[in-house]
């Protein structure tokens, strides 16, 4: 009596399926684009008429499509050297934050080291105790690092939470390995170089992709410690510098050629808006192209390293 009403419950259930996975890839979907748009809309006004886009309605597609706005940002020679020393800040602050911060993790995991547990509640504390940005700038200045590339470099050679992060991992690596290398006459440095650096290699990347995003974002210590020197200004600073300089004008074609932008004869003129914009895009995209490669370590040094049983 109860076989009939069976096909019509899996045909029920089966159809709630689709309707929840309909429901839920649509709002994913939309959630999707709604996320994607800005980006989108940022690369459509970078090559559009600089004209043309002060008229509005810019939305899917550029209506005059334009390599102005990206070779005035690339002809301007503060731009193109701030874009450099950008990527100089970057690579050297990720490798010198990835020696050091790693040592000293590998160091203060080992139980030998009595000082260990002491040494890593200061690095803790670090994170919740700060003396201020008046005390921080006068110990900038008085180690010389004001007006100098250093400044970008020495400040985040080593950073608590990454610490964390690091010595969380190297706690999951069996000490048995490092004791039998021990054995074999292996000093710290060789355990450290040879055995311990190609097994924390997830978390490393984890931590890469932290710093070099952090410096490549990072204005506000050029304007703190290097604004009054033009060769150490970042890509970052000059962008935010647009930025507030194109928010304070009013957009009208009157004013296009503020920030001594060019304009050539016969061609579109340029204005702050689509510089930014083209800016913009520029600055994003080594860390869009940088990203796909790290992910899966990044994912694997997150759900691995944050968690110690």
């Amino acid at each position: 009596m109860n076989h009939p009403a069976r096909p019509s419950l899996g045909r029920q259930a089966l159809r709630k399926g689709v309707v929840f996975a309909t429901f839920n890839y649509g709002f994913l979907l939309v959630l999707a684009l709604a996320t994607l748009y800005p980006v989108w809309n940022t690369v459509v006004v970078s090559i559009n008429q600089s004209t043309d886009t002060i008229r509005g309605g810019l939305f899917l597609w550029p209506r005059f499509p334009t390599w102005k706005n990206y070779q005035t940002v690339f002809e301007n020679e503060i731009l193109f050297h701030a874009f450099f020393l950008s990527v100089a800040r970057t690579v050297v602050s990720m490798l010198l934050n990835l020696l050091l911060t790693s040592m000293l993790a590998y160091v203060l995991s080992r139980k030998e080291f009595v000082f260990r547990k002491l040494f890593t509640l200061i690095m803790i504390l670090t994170m919740y105790v700060n003396a201020g940005l008046i005390p921080n700038y006068f110990l900038i200045k008085s180690l010389g690092l004001v007006n100098t590339f250093w400044v970008y470099i020495v400040p985040g050679m080593i950073s608590a939470f990454n610490f964390i992060l690091v010595r969380t991992y190297i706690a999951t690596i069996p000490d048995s390995m490092a004791e039998s290398a021990r054995i074999d006459g292996a000093g710290d440095f060789r355990i450290y170089f040879q055995i311990m650096l190609p097994l924390i290699k997830p978390v490393l990347a984890t931590v890469a992709l932290f710093v070099a995003v952090g410096n490549w974002n990072s204005w506000f210590d050029t304007m703190l410690y290097a604004s009054s020197r033009q060769d150490l200004s970042t890509l970052q600073y000059e962008l935010m510098r647009i930025l507030g300089s194109s928010m304070s004008q009013s957009k009208n074609a009157a004013e296009i050629g503020a920030l001594g932008l060019s304009k050539d004869a016969g061609s579109d003129l340029v204005s702050p808006i689509s510089v930014r914009a083209a800016i913009t895009v520029v600055a994003a995209l080594p860390i869009l192209v940088v990203y796909p490669f790290l992910q899966k370590y990044f994912v694997t040094g997150l759900t691995v390293g944050g968690v110690k049983e």
